[in-house]
């Protein structure tokens, strides 16, 4: 469990990045952190490791304060992807980049060969196995940060953008994967601008402005509402547009993802036949 209490966090240069967070995410949960840039998100999920402590306030994990342990006793449960996956990368190969926290985790050789491929099948990057991460394009790179921290299976995954540079197919892939943990209990928060794949999704969603929290609710509530989402600059979803301008047919407006347009059409079809 992630806990959050008041928490206030300037940067050296004076720039205050959050105002009097709070908020709790259980264990389990899938959210979507959203909201303009310069808006505190990344700052906000730094704190769920350590690799930020706040100026003020409390934020706890599993009920530990964070500013009472260390950045690597909270990675071990609490896996973090850097936006920019050069921030992240150092290895000569993309198997050794997969393998390091491994090692330091203290796995056995066997179990590590074997988290290795499984990590380099799941995100399609078997064929880069004894590559330098530095030759992939930005959405390969990425997909290796990734597999670097999912290979070792932590409670808790915090994605910061992982869809930029992703195609439509890996994509869902990850949406796949999110789903998977969550099956496994496992708590997921993402950063993320991409609207269109938070309503595939459908995750809790919390939108920021400013450094302060100015909405929090399930994903079909946020995302079919513009006026909340206009705090944060953020647009509906395409899906959610077109649905809205259809209510006078009968269509419910509170769609986000293509799966729910088919059977609300599908559905308005049939009625209409009859």
């Amino acid at each position: 469990m992630i806990e959050v209490e008041d928490i206030h966090f300037t940067y050296p240069n004076n720039v205050e990045a959050l105002r009097g967070v709070s908020l709790v995410i259980k264990n389990g949960e899938f959210v979507a952190v959203m909201g303009q840039n310069g808006a505190g998100k990344t700052t906000l999920v730094k704190h769920f490791n350590g690799l930020l402590r706040p100026t003020k306030g409390i934020v706890r994990i599993d009920g530990v304060e964070t500013t009472k342990t260390s950045v690597a006793a909270l990675s071990r449960n609490t896996g973090f992807v850097f936006q920019n996956p050069d921030h992240q990368l150092f290895s000569e190969t993309v198997e050794a980049e997969i393998a390091f926290a491994l090692k330091n985790f203290g796995f056995e050789e066997e179990v590590i060969e074997k988290r290795i491929t499984w990590a380099l099948n799941l995100l399609g990057l078997a064929q880069y196995k004894k590559t330098s991460p530095f030759l992939l394009s930005g959405g390969e790179r990425k997909r290796v940060a990734l597999a670097s921290v999912l290979a070792w299976n932590p409670q808790t995954l915090i994605l910061d953008e992982p869809t930029i540079g992703q195609d439509y197919q890996q994509k869902e892939k990850l949406r796949q994967f999110i789903v998977q943990m969550q099956a496994q209990g496992k708590t997921v928060v993402i950063v993320t601008h991409d609207v269109e794949f938070v309503a595939e999704c459908s995750p809790r969603v919390l939108l920021m402005k400013e450094g302060i929290i100015v909405a929090d609710g399930e994903g079909r509530e946020i995302l079919t509402n513009p006026e909340v989402l206009a705090q944060s600059s953020i647009v509906l979803p395409q899906i959610a547009q077109i649905f809205m301008k259809l209510t006078p047919l009968g269509l419910p407006k509170n769609v986000i993802d293509v799966y729910e347009a088919k059977e609300a059409v599908l559905e308005m079809l049939e009625k209409g036949r009859k």
